[in-house]
C-alpha cells in the first residue's frame, strides 16, 4: 500500500530541489503534482484540495533555515499536514461497562468476522482482558462455524444460539451470559449485506439499541477505494459508530481511504488489518503512517512488533546457549516462527527509514521461509541438535527429502554456521571488537 502515492510524493518534492527559498510559483508547481497524486490514490477531490491549500497556507511566508533545505521544509509540512488529516494521534478503545461491549458493523466480504477474532486476541493479549464472541450473524452460511474456528485458535469462547434466528435476543443474551460467567468483554459479529440496503440498516441500529455498546467499529475493505469512504459516511449516518476498521491492507489498494475516511466522517480511524492470521491487526496511528507514505519508515511500529513476540524466558535461556556454543537448527526454527509472526517481511522491511524504495521490486515474502522450513524438518532431531555431524552424505538426503537442491541445503548449513558465530560473538563484547577487526582487515 501506498508505494505509488510515496514516489509520486517523492517527485513532487524533487521540484524544490536546489531552489533557494520556498515560492509561490514553486510551491503552486509542487502541490499541482500532489494533489494529483491525491486522486491517484484515490483521495476524493474534496479532501485532495482542502489537504493542498493548508499545506500551501503553511508554507508560504515559512522563514526556511540555512540548514534546511526548501525540499525538506515541505516534506515535514506535508507530513505534518497528512498526520492531521488522518486524526493526528491514535485513539484507543473504549472499554466502559461491566461488560463492556464492541459492536462490529459493516458490507458482506469487509472481514468481519476474522476482524472479530483478530480483535479478541487483541483484548486479550494486549489489554489483559476476557473476551466473548457473540456470533449474531444468523444469516450468512458458515458464518457461526467461521467464528467458532477462531474462537477456538485463540481460546476464546463463542456465544451462540442455534436454531434462534433473532440477533438483538442473541446479543442480549450473550452480555447476560458474559456477565454470569465472568467475562469482562463482549465482541458481537454482525451480518452484512453485499448492498447497502433499509433492511440491514434497522437490524444493526436495533441491536444498538438494545445492548448499548461502549464502542461501536464499522469495519470496511480498504480495497473498494473511495466506495469504502462513501460507505462509511452512509453507516455513520444511521449508526453514529465510534471509529473505523480498515482492512485488507495488504490487497492492491492505492491507501485514499485511509488518507480521506477521517476527514469525511469525522470519526477516528481505529485499527488497520492485513491477511488472515490472526496476529496482524495494528492500531492505527497517523503519525507513523504519514511516515511510511513519505518513506520515511516506522521504527517505532516495528519495535513494538518485536516487543510481542519476545519472550524473556526464551531470550535468555538462548543467551546461555549461545555462550556455551549450543545453538542449534531447533533454536534457528524457533526465531524463524517468532519472525514470521511479527507479520509479512516486506511489510516489516517497509519500516525501516530508507527500506521501502530499495525493497520495492524485491520479491521478498514469508513464502521464501518454506524452503527453509522444508530442509530443517527433512533433518533427524539428532542433526538439529547437533550441527556438527551434518555431513556430505547427511546434506545429499535431505535434499532429497525437503525437494531443494544440495546448493541450497549446503547455503543454509553456511548462513546457520556464520549466524551462530556472529550471536556468539555478540553475546561476548571482546570477541565482537576481534571479530569486526578481522571482517575489516579481510575488507583492506
Amino acid at each position: 500500500m501506498f508505494e505509488n502515492l510515496s514516489d509520486r510524493l517523492d517527485r513532487a518534492f524533487k521540484l524544490l530541489k536546489g531552489e533557494g527559498r520556498i515560492t509561490e510559483i514553486n510551491v503552486a508547481e509542487t502541490l499541482k503534482d500532489i494533489r494529483k497524486a491525491l486522486l491517484d490514490a484515490d483521495v476524493s477531490y474534496k479532501v485532495a484540495k482542502n489537504f493542498c491549500d493548508g499545506v500551501k497556507q503553511k508554507a508560504m511566508g515559512q522563514n526556511v533555515l540555512k540548514a534546511v533545505r526548501p525540499g525538506q521544509m515541505m516534506t515535514k509540512i506535508v507530513r505534518d499536514e497528512l498526520a492531521a488529516l488522518m486524526g493526528g494521534q491514535a485513539v484507543d478503545l473504549n472499554f466502559k461497562g461491566a461488560p463492556a461491549v464492541i459492536l462490529i458493523a459493516g458490507l458482506q466480504g469487509s472481514g468481519k468476522t476474522t476482524f472479530a477474532g483478530k480483535l479478541a486476541l487483541y483484548v486479550k493479549a494486549r489489554k489483559g482482558r476476557q473476551p466473548l464472541l457473540a456470533a449474531c450473524d444468523v444469516y450468512r452460511p458458515a458464518a457461526i462455524e467461521q467464528l467458532k474456528v477462531l474462537g477456538a485458535q485463540i481460546d476464546t469462547p463463542v456465544y451462540t444460539e442455534e436454531g434462534l434466528k433473532n440477533p438483538v435476543q442473541i446479543a442480549q443474551n450473550a452480555i447476560k451470559y458474559a456477565k454470569a460467567n465472568g467475562y469482562n468483554t463482549v465482541i458481537v459479529d454482525t451480518a452484512g449485506r453485499l448492498a447497502i440496503d433499509e433492511e440491514m440498516m434497522r437490524e444493526i441500529a436495533a441491536i444498538k439499541k438494545a445492548i448499548a455498546p461502549g464502542e461501536t467499529l464499522f469495519v470496511v475493505d480498504a480495497m473498494t477505494g473511495q466506495d469504502a469512504v462513501n460507505t462509511a459516511a452512509t453507516f455513520n449516518e444511521r449508526l453514529d459508530f465510534d471509529g473505523v476498521v480498515l482492512t485488507k491492507l495488504d490487497g492492491d489498494t492505492r491507501g485514499g481511504a485511509a488518507i480521506s475516511i477521517r476527514a469525511v466522517v469525522t470519526k477516528p480511524l481505529k485499527f488497520t488489518s492485513s491477511g488472515e492470521k490472526l496476529e496482524t491487526l495494528d492500531v492505527f496511528h497517523p503519525e507513523r503512517m504519514a511516515d511510511r507514505i513519505l518513506g520515511m519508515g516506522d521504527i517505532v511500529s516495528l519495535v513494538e512488533k518485536a516487543q510481542e513476540q519476545f519472550d524473556e524466558e526464551e531470550a535468555r535461556r538462548l543467551q546461555k546457549k549461545l555462550a556455551k556454543d549450543q545453538f542449534t537448527f531447533d533454536d534457528f526454527y524457533r526465531q524463524l516462527q517468532q519472525i514470521k509472526k511479527m507479520g509479512n517481511l516486506k511489510d516489516l522491511a517497509a519500516m525501516i527509514p530508507g527500506m521501502g524504495k530499495a525493497m520495492k521490486d524485491v520479491d521478498l515474502s514469508n513464502e521464501s521461509f518454506k524452503s527453509v522450513e522444508a530442509i530443517i524438518h527433512s533433518m533427524t532431531p539428532q542433526e538439529r541438535q547437533n550441527p556438527s555431524i551434518f555431513n556430505g552424505s547427511r546434506r545429499k538426503r535431505v535434499a532429497l527429502g525437503s525437494g531443494v537442491s544440495i546448493a541450497e541445503v549446503n547455503r543454509l548449513v553456511k548462513q546457520f554456521d556464520d549466524m551462530r558465530q556472529m550471536m556468539k560473538a555478540a553475546s561476548n563484547p571482546h570477541k565482537a571488537k576481534n571479530m569486526m577487526r578481522a571482517m575489516s582487515a579481510r575488507r583492506r
